[in-house]
């Protein structure tokens, strides 16, 4: 990091508080401070058409405008540098504080409970980084382009591995759609699947990821690699009740055992009607077809639907799960999610294993089973056989190491 183009504006209503950072980031090699006890004085620094502040270290408790009315007036003026949050609030309040700041699209780099540390706050300002060129617009996409491209077979399923955590081993793949534009390249789900739901294509979309993931599922088991195919469904398509008839024979086709495909449902809306999704899914687990709940914690995937349909497998959510170790509240959701899968029977997959430390908190808590990037990323089906091969060799012998 070049320490000179890091203008740093520090705001805060004690004035000891004010020398005594201001001296820190000094001593830390910064060249570029300025501080100031109000929030429209400071707001007045932003403006400015020379050198205005492209950091700013906030303290939430002021008597004139907070923190908190700080950040809205800082979207009004156009800021786009970044932030650093500091209070004596705890830990959840800065943790609130700290989302209100990406809600608002700023860049935060963490937050500081007071007293501050010179440590604490070298590492938060360490993380600061060059503003740069906002990213252009995602292209979005219409019904009909959508509705081609099912048309023409261009959508393409990617494979996610799930892991034993326990023996490291691949037990599982989450299936994972791609959209092969002919024009654009691989294009992503969060781009088209709103657009399905919204435009009655979810159902069709759904088939074709089903049927293919079947036909991969046979595909797999005939070369000697049995692994348990989870597909994700959406709320819409537990509308109709020939839903259930549909995936049932979609199994037969492909000579697949229901027990073996699991059927991520995330309840990302209410369910207004109740009948036909239950009547739905309640047919599915009969005839042997394995339920998760998906995003445990979140939207709507909470206790109630533990409490009316038959899960077999909870995923906690990643946000419970990435950076967790280190977050008091998170862990506290993760451990509550984790002990509710294990009263109720349930199998619990730990989503968004991002690095080391993720992946040893699985490991220290007994986690089933676990699915992340430090794991393996979405990859297309004919990658799946030789990183298999190549991760269970590398777990039998970390086994026998520890033996």
């Amino acid at each position: 990091m070049d320490k000179s183009a890091v203008r740093i504006l520090v705001l805060d209503d004690e004035p000891f508080m004010l020398d005594l950072l201001s001296h820190m980031l000094v001593e830390l090699g910064f060249t570029s401070v300025t501080t100031c006890e109000k929030g429209t004085t400071a707001l007045e620094l932003v403006d400015a058409e020379v050198d205005p502040p492209n950091l700013i270290l906030l303290d939430l408790n002021m008597p004139e405008m907070d923190g908190i009315e700080f950040i809205r007036k800082l979207v009004e003026h156009g800021y786009a540098g970044s932030l650093i949050l500091a209070s004596g609030e705890g830990e959840r309040v800065l943790q609130m504080a700290e989302r209100l700041v990406q809600a608002h699209q700023i860049m935060v780099l963490g937050h500081l409970k007071k007293p501050i540390s010179v440590a604490a706050l070298a590492m938060t300002v360490d993380k600061w980084r060059p503003a740069i060129a906002q990213y252009p617009a995602r292209k979005t996409y219409s019904a009909d382009e959508l509705r081609d491209a099912i048309a023409k077979d261009e959508l393409l399923n990617y494979y996610q591995p799930k892991v034993n955590v326990a023996t490291g081993e691949v037990v599982g793949v989450e299936t994972l759609v791609r959209w092969r534009h002919p024009v654009d390249g691989m294009v992503f789900p969060d781009q088209f699947i709103g657009v399905a739901e919204e435009n009655g294509l979810i159902d069709d979309l759904t088939k074709v990821v089903l049927a293919n993931a079947m036909t991969q599922a046979k595909t797999w088991r005939e070369s000697g690699l049995h692994l348990k195919m989870a597909v994700n469904i959406s709320m819409d398509n537990l509308s109709s009740v020939t839903f259930a008839d549909f995936v049932a024979g979609a199994a037969r086709a492909a000579d697949v055992a229901p027990q073996d495909i699991v059927l991520e449902l995330t309840e990302s809306r209410l369910m207004l009607d109740q009948r036909a999704p239950l009547e739905i899914l309640t047919r599915l687990r009969l005839k042997r077809f394995q339920l998760s709940i998906d995003d445990f914690g979140t939207g709507h995937s909470s206790l109630t639907q533990l409490r009316q349909i038959p899960f077999d497998e909870l995923k906690i959510d990643r946000s419970f799960v990435h950076d967790a170790w280190r977050d008091e509240t998170a862990l506290a959701m993760y451990y509550v999610s984790m002990a509710l899968g294990e009263q109720l029977g349930m199998e619990v997959v730990a989503e968004g294993v991002e690095d080391s430390d993720d992946w040893d908190l699985v490991k220290r808590t007994g986690c089933d089973m676990a699915q992340g990037y430090f794991i393996a990323r979405p990859m297309p089906a004919d990658a799946m056989a030789g990183w298999i091969a190549s991760r269970n060799h590398q777990a039998q012998e970390t086994r026998s190491a520890t033996l």
